[in-house]
């Protein structure tokens, strides 16, 4: 594929992902994508739940949304304008991919790179995320049948992978640093995201931050599970401005983890706050268990910087006034790297 063709490859997926974001009754329009197209995704989507319990039908379609949404021609151009990306690469790299699939099309942003840098992407998906986005390749190579030769399936073993890009857990990254220790890598593995409040953020601002707890029950990377907040406030401005999210207590997963550590930590005798549908305990670390969060107050607004700067590698994002703003944390851009590598760069300097 030239350059050219892998570019409108990604803006007509976006397209399509706008559309997925989307409740079938709310489309207006889908000028290009035939009704048998999108009522596949939509059957697909609504089955996900059966295979991860997880992926229900509102978190699949909001993956999809927040894709599309970053997916258009000038988003696309910005963010490749600093990049000196051949038309085509005169011998393509096979990059083996490790994905995750802690949360819906994950591992999407890996696979696009490798495809928009010329190379070919060697692909084992998470068996948590193992349908969504064989079924958005096995569509893109209908429309663009050059795009099979720079995607292939791996659900085993990377044969013949030269170069690799995994993510897991830190265990799991110090096997793929050891197995690959002779191969150019490219491994991540488990962070986490926090907030930090100064007490002067409006309703909305709380409001938002919601989105930056709940959305996908807490799963990804990018989810807030610390929050510091100044010694005297008041959290109940905070259980206030998140109520509406209380809906997540309803999906046992969720229940089921919230139950289990409110028997322990009661059992423990440890303090807690909670408000039905989420457990707060004051705690220095960085990483809750799903259905909670951290809380750590300060005095001194260093404190927080101090804590950001000396656990860098194990945050991916932070949110309040002097960082993201708050709902922004599950709406990246195409340029914000996981763990601030620049995948890109990687592929490029293969040899």
């Amino acid at each position: 594929m030239t350059l050219n063709q892998r570019k409108q490859l990604f803006v007509h997926l976006g397209e399509l992902f706008k559309l997925l974001g989307q409740q079938p009754v709310d489309r207006l329009a889908h000028a290009g994508f035939s009704s048998n197209v999108l009522d596949g995704f939509d059957k697909l989507i609504a089955q996900e739940k059966g295979h991860n319990g997880w992926f229900i039908e509102h978190n699949v379609r909001q993956a999809f949304a927040a894709l599309g949404g970053a997916m258009n021609v000038s988003a696309i151009e910005e963010w490749l304008k600093v990049y000196d990306l051949p038309d085509r690469q005169d011998a393509p790299k096979r990059v083996g991919l490790i994905l995750a699939g802690n949360i819906p099309m994950v591992g999407f942003h890996d696979v696009m790179c490798v495809i928009l840098s010329g190379h070919t992407a060697v692909i084992k998906p998470s068996r948590d995320d193992n349908r969504l986005l064989p079924a958005v390749f096995e569509y893109a190579f209908r429309e663009f049948p050059e795009l099979k030769n720079a995607v292939e399936w791996a659900p085993m073993r990377l044969e013949g992978a030269v170069a690799l890009i995994a993510t897991g857990s830190g265990n799991t990254a110090k096997h793929f640093n050891y197995y690959f220790r002779d191969t150019p890598r490219l491994i991540r593995q488990n962070r986490t995201s926090i907030a930090v409040l100064d007490g002067t953020e409006t309703e909305e601002e709380l409001a938002a931050l919601g989105h930056d707890v709940f959305d996908y029950f807490g799963l990804g990377c990018r989810n807030v599970t610390k929050l510091f907040v100044p010694h005297d406030f008041d959290l109940n401005r905070f259980f206030a401005a998140v109520y509406p999210f209380r809906e997540v207590i309803n999906h046992n997963k969720y229940a089921n983890n919230y139950d289990y550590h409110k028997a322990l930590w009661l059992l423990n005798r440890e303090e807690l706050i909670e408000n039905g549908f989420l457990l707060v305990k004051e705690d220095k670390a960085l990483v809750s268990p799903v259905g909670s969060m951290f809380v750590e107050r300060y005095s001194d607004p260093e404190h927080p910087r101090s804590v950001i700067a000396s656990n860098r590698d194990a945050i991916q994002c932070v949110v309040g006034h002097d960082y993201l703003p708050f709902g922004s944390a599950q709406c990246p851009e195409l340029g914000d790297y996981a763990d601030g590598v620049d995948t890109l760069k990687f592929l490029l300097e293969l040899h």
